[in-house]
């Protein structure tokens, strides 16, 4: 790995100094200071939408109706969520008090964690840096952040709207490649929140344990899809192709891989194949709508035709699509199957648009492969059968589900996203995202308890007493 420059580093050593003082007056901010940093970033954000869709236009090709659902509206609306919550989720809790501890009065305090770091994705980079972003500052944080360098454009402009909102004791962003990211992570920050691959995860999660560092690791994984024969397979081939092909398959919670009964495979991909044809169009028709995004670069489109290649010369017929160009790092929404087991696109990761199709008679033999594997990011189940879906939530672990949807779940301000082991550490979204960044401290103050009763020395006396008290108590 190339070694930092000494400028950088000086640059970074310098913002995180400022960034630890002044996270000590941090501690001391109540809900309107916080708010009113927010809303100064909301003025920026909200005055770079331009800004933002041209950048996403010329980074990988990314559709304003798809930025505006999936970069935009996630931000503005988690803002909207912290306004109108971070005055509640700040207060003190009062804790109950129990009989061994009568006389104390307790509760628990939310506190900053104090110097924060972000490590930011490529695919999402707007809402997967601000959001991170706004609940460090609503926990009452500093923060650093580290975008991605595979979309430099839009970098630059996240970088923009920081430098307009915040002063750099508040929020910095450091660009670069590696070298800068790996530097960062090793720094004694007091959480880290990192979006990526389960590899890159696992080097995050070493550095921070040399410094005992939290973390928030949101990771990725292969999300199986699961559609059992009473499922509505219009409305399910519908959403799985949105979930799919939305960002060109580049989404970490993007059905993976699908599992269909035997029985309706052959109607389920017509289905399909009539999704994709309204949704993006067939083949190379797919190349001329501006609805389709672009894999990122060619690393990446190298990486998926790998796959897709890998996946025919092990038995894999595709049914739809299956079309590459360089030019323009096109590939087109590809339905596959027949790939045996040990081809690289049931391994790894696919995030691009290639959709493996599996059948399946006995649905214990679903549960069976999604066990063998690390555990995924998503599951999505498609069923009208309550007892078919409440076997599979029961029977399988997965970050998170949906039934008879893709995605949504990750837009739903009332519920916690995150991974489990390979997937990710930690909760976010609203109050989890709040509670991310929060020390949670106990206080207990003593009032007038007993429990000088149970000081040594300990004579026949107290001994009775102890005893008599465990007695009571257990």
């Amino acid at each position: 790995m190339t070694e930092i420059k000494p400028t950088v580093k000086a640059k970074i050593d310098k913002v995180f100094a400022q960034q630890k003082d002044y996270a000590l007056e941090l501690r001391k901010s109540d809900y309107r200071q916080r708010l009113a940093v927010l809303k100064r970033f909301e003025t920026a954000f909200r005055a770079a939408h331009d800004k933002i869709h041209e950048s996403a236009a010329a980074d990988f090709g990314k559709p304003g109706a798809e930025v505006d659902l999936a970069e935009i509206m996630p931000v503005l609306t988690e803002l909207k969520h912290v306004r109108k919550h971070l005055k509640e989720w700040m207060k003190p809790e009062p804790v109950k008090v129990t009989i061994s501890m009568l006389g104390t009065k307790s509760k628990i305090v939310k506190e900053p964690k104090g110097v924060t770091l972000v490590v930011s994705p490529w695919n999402y980079p707007f809402n997967l840096t601000f959001g991170p972003m706004i609940w460090a500052i609503a926990a009452g944080n500093t923060v650093v952040i580290k975008p991605s360098e595979m979309t430099p454009k839009m970098s630059k402009v996240i970088g923009q709207i920081v430098k307009e909102a915040f002063r750099p004791e508040e929020v910095s962003l450091f660009e670069g490649e590696a070298d800068v990211a790996s530097y960062l992570t090793n720094l004694p920050f007091d959480h880290i929140f990192f979006t990526g691959s389960p590899a890159v995860g696992k080097h995050v999660m070493a550095a921070a344990a040399k410094n005992l560092t939290s973390v928030t690791l949101e990771l990725g994984g292969k999300s199986p899809v699961i559609v059992d024969k009473s499922a509505n397979l219009k409305k399910a081939s519908k959403s799985i192709g949105w979930g799919k092909f939305n960002n060109n398959g580049q989404t970490c919670i993007a059905p993976d891989y699908i599992y269909v009964h035997e029985s309706i495979k052959d109607k389920f991909v017509a289905e399909m194949t009539a999704t994709i044809k309204s949704q993006y169009g067939l083949g190379e028709d797919a190349g001329a709508n501006s609805d389709y995004c672009r894999v990122v670069n060619a690393g990446h489109h190298g990486r998926i035709t790998r796959l897709l290649d890998d996946a025919k010369a092990k038995g894999g017929v595709v049914l739809t699509g299956g079309e590459v160009t360089k030019k323009g790092q096109f590939v087109a929404p590809t339905l596959i199957e027949g790939m045996s087991d040990d081809s690289a696109i049931m391994q790894e990761e696919i995030f691009g648009p290639l959709l493996p199709i599996i059948t399946y008679s006995d649905i214990d033999q679903v549960i069976s492969y999604i066990n063998a594997r690390p555990k995924p990011l998503a599951l999505y189940i498609y069923s009208k059968n309550n007892k078919v879906t409440d076997k599979i939530l029961q029977e399988t672990s997965a970050g998170d589900t949906c039934v008879n949807q893709t995605v949504m779940h990750f837009l739903h301000p009332n519920l916690p996203f995150g991974g489990v082991n390979n997937s990710g550490i930690g909760k976010s979204g609203g109050v989890w995202g709040f509670r991310a960044f929060t020390h949670e401290r106990s206080v207990l103050v003593d009032k007038y308890s007993s429990l000088s009763m149970f000081y040594p020395p300990y004579t026949p006396a107290v001994r009775k007493v102890i005893k008599a008290t465990m007695k009571m108590l257990t």
